[in-house]
């Protein structure tokens, strides 16, 4: 038998039943969350520091400042994001109703990292409660201080019928996936990236990937920056490369030049980091380093399946008797001139002249 099959069979039976899907519901999970990290502080800078040695202040900016400010940003803002999104018509459903919903995927699984093992974990998590689904977590088995506080505090927080937490290795994780979940979260090594991939192509599951950077090598120290110049540091370094100053203007002709030039997930110029205090803009990477967006409403809509709706009135079959056999030349341009979509102006580049008259 599958690992776990039996607490992923138990979410479904909890998802199928509708029980995630009111706003109520939605909204006390979240503030659950909130209070496990209100009330779990302290025991969160002890996990951290014993772990790798993560300063408090470090832990209190990157991993609990950031969670309350998605967390209460998600609070503020989901009653607008879980609405209908109403989209342009043509002539022929003028009189129709034309909107895309946001629907929950239904049981999903989180796996996350040893670098930022709080906020990798409850970020997504957060966007995966606001979006109505059952969650499997899976904390990072590296950081084994913070895996045991969550494994054993955060489901007393949490309805168990809807989510829970699960402890397993490499090879573990790999006997996890072969359950079927609906979505795969997934921080971390390319390696086990490629396991979750492989898991999800069997089951055709949407991923959403974060590669890179989160290796385990050898004792976890919190690193500290490191110019090349300095050589070897005697202990994990973050590397500062320096680079000559670049020709043709000052520093925002540079950033604006490397911008344009350069392709990444995310860019933030003359700082680290702080583009993630903000949780309007989105997290994500492109390329080798994953794929997929999370943060705020991006994390709302990644845990959301998207299905197009045409709700059209009744009594109105008159109206389609011209698409139906036997087909008539005649009626072509008619059905056309309701249907397609018209060329209202041109696209003019900055600079160019204007179309003719």
């Amino acid at each position: 038998m599958r690992p776990h099959a039996e607490l992923v069979s138990r979410l479904r039976a909890a998802w199928l039943s509708g029980k995630t899907r009111p706003m109520e519901y939605r909204l006390a999970q979240l503030e659950a969350l909130g209070r496990f990290l209100d009330e779990k502080k302290r025991d969160i800078l002890q996990a951290t520091a014993a772990d790798m040695r993560k300063p408090p202040f470090e832990v209190e900016v990157s991993e609990l400042s950031m969670c309350r400010s998605e967390l209460n940003h998600t609070l503020n803002k989901l009653g607008t994001w879980v609405k209908d999104k109403h989209v342009e018509k043509n002539w022929a459903t003028q009189l129709d109703s034309a909107f895309i919903r946001k629907d929950p995927y239904g049981v999903v699984l989180i796996i996350g990292p040893w670098n930022y093992p709080i906020n990798l974990l409850l970020v997504p998590l957060i966007g995966a409660i606001a979006a109505g689904n059952c969650v499997v977590m899976k904390p990072s088995e590296i950081t084994r201080n913070v895996e045991r506080l969550v494994a054993e505090t955060l489901p007393r927080y949490l309805d168990e019928d809807c989510f829970a937490v699960v402890t397993a290795g490499v090879e573990e994780t790999t006997r996890l996936l072969e359950n079927k979940f609906d979505y795969i979260l997934f921080t971390g090594s390319p390696s086990v990236g490629r396991i979750v991939m492989t898991a999800a192509a069997k089951h055709l599951t949407p991923v959403t990937l974060e590669l890179g950077g989160k290796n385990k090598s050898g004792q976890l120290l919190w690193p500290r920056p490191c110019s090349r110049e300095e050589g070897a540091p005697t202990s994990p370094a973050v590397h500062v490369l320096v680079y000559p100053r670049q020709q043709g203007g000052g520093s925002q002709g540079v950033v604006n030049r490397v911008l344009e030039r350069t392709s990444s997930g995310d860019f933030c110029a003359n700082d680290t980091i702080m583009h993630m205090t903000i949780p309007s803009l989105p997290f994500g990477s492109i390329g080798q380093s994953g794929l997929g967006r999370n943060h705020g409403r991006s994390s709302f809509e990644t845990f959301s399946h998207q299905p197009s709706a045409l709700l059209r009135g009744s009594g109105r079959e008159t109206f389609n008797t011209p698409r139906y056999p036997p087909y008539a030349p005649h009626r072509l341009p008619l059905l056309r001139a309701a249907t397609e979509t018209k060329h209202r102006a041109a696209c003019l580049l900055p600079g160019a002249p204007p179309p003719p008259s």
